[in-house]
């Protein structure tokens, strides 16, 4: 039995033995107590406990989660009238006292029936059905928040693989016309760039198919791909690329660092200006960092420069790690700064 189970069972059972723990030293007065077991055990209280012990299950696990929280209030209103008849009729309590305050031997049965009106009967019918009503719509309570809780988890895959999947042509796409250039030259580093187009897409295929890579398979991408980008690129880029660290044992979740790579090479390389780009990866206990640095050309139009790469990376952020991530994307003196720490 798992342990919430188990606690709910142990909760119910030192709940009621304490609930007619009470109603025992409340109702019994023989001397010497010599008798209680027999006594506790009479007609009278076991009609007691069986009472209060039916009004609850049934309204906790049949009348309000099958009719109440089915719609089915009519229904649920009628068998609630008939319960608090019933409790009426057989006034439980009463027959207690009655038989408690007999003064001779107990009449057949151990019970006497009279005219009096039992309230206190009545009141406790009360106590029950509002502790067990409670009870109900506290379950059914957790239940939709648990329901709440899948359906969002639900969406956020839904969201996550439809970004995934718009990030992954986009960057192929890239990547392809960079080939593209170099085989139309008859540059002699082709099946070297092929060479390493193959392991971006041995990534891309197997490892981030799922929701979290290894960091080092992320930094051995990123390394694929700025090789592919040097081949491209004339003296005017020059390239700083470190990663140093503790890579192993860690894991992130795929194309998340690659994607500001990728938007540097994008958007602050230049043919005809020296553009140097910077980009460090560091990783510690429980940290990622990664730090990206361009120029800002004039000649573009969008200076932020958030396209769909940076934009969906933003709400994978914000979708995988809530709380525990920080973002600054920052454009001054000619300079655009990307500075993205992740908390493992």
């Amino acid at each position: 039995m798992p342990f919430s189970k188990f606690a709910q069972v142990i909760f119910h059972v030192a709940g009621w033995l304490l609930f007619f723990s009470l109603m025992i030293a409340f109702t019994y007065h023989a001397p010497g107590g010599e008798n209680l077991i027999q006594e506790i055990f009479s007609p009278p209280y076991l009609l007691f406990y069986f009472t209060y012990l039916f009004i609850f299950y049934s309204n906790t696990n049949f009348l309000m989660p099958r009719l109440y929280f089915g719609k089915q209030h009519f229904l649920y209103i009628i068998l609630l009238i008939v319960l608090l008849i019933a409790v009426y009729l057989l006034s439980p309590f009463d027959h207690l006292i009655r038989y408690n305050n007999r003064p001779g031997p107990p009449p057949e049965n151990g019970m006497r029936r009279g005219p009096r009106f039992d309230i206190i009967s009545l009141l406790l019918f009360a106590m029950t059905w509002s502790l067990s009503s409670a009870l109900s719509i506290v379950k059914e309570w957790r239940t939709t928040l648990q329901r709440m809780s899948r359906a969002e988890a639900e969406k956020a895959r839904a969201e996550l693989a439809f970004l995934k999947a718009q990030i992954n042509p986009h960057f192929l796409f890239n990547t392809l016309n960079n080939i593209y250039s170099l085989a139309l030259t008859k540059n002699d580093d082709a099946p070297f760039a092929i060479m390493k187009l193959s392991n971006i897409m041995r990534y891309l295929t197997d490892d981030a198919t799922h929701d979290y890579v290894a960091l080092r398979s992320e930094v051995e991408c990123i390394s694929d791909y700025i090789e592919l980008q040097r081949l491209r690129l004339n003296q005017k880029t020059e390239i700083s690329f470190s990663v140093s660290g503790q890579l192993d044992e860690k894991q992130i979740s795929p194309l998340i660092l690659i994607t500001f790579v990728e938007n540097a090479f994008k958007y602050g390389v230049s043919n005809h200006e020296p553009s140097p780009l910077t980009i460090k990866i560091s990783a510690d206990e429980r940290t990622i960092t990664l730090f990206c640095q361009n120029r800002v050309f004039h000649t573009l139009r969008n200076v932020q420069r958030e396209g769909i790469g940076i934009s969906n990376t933003k709400q994978r952020l914000q979708l995988l790690y809530p709380n525990k991530h920080l973002l600054n994307l920052i454009t001054d003196k000619g300079l655009y700064t990307v500075l993205l720490t992740v908390q493992l």
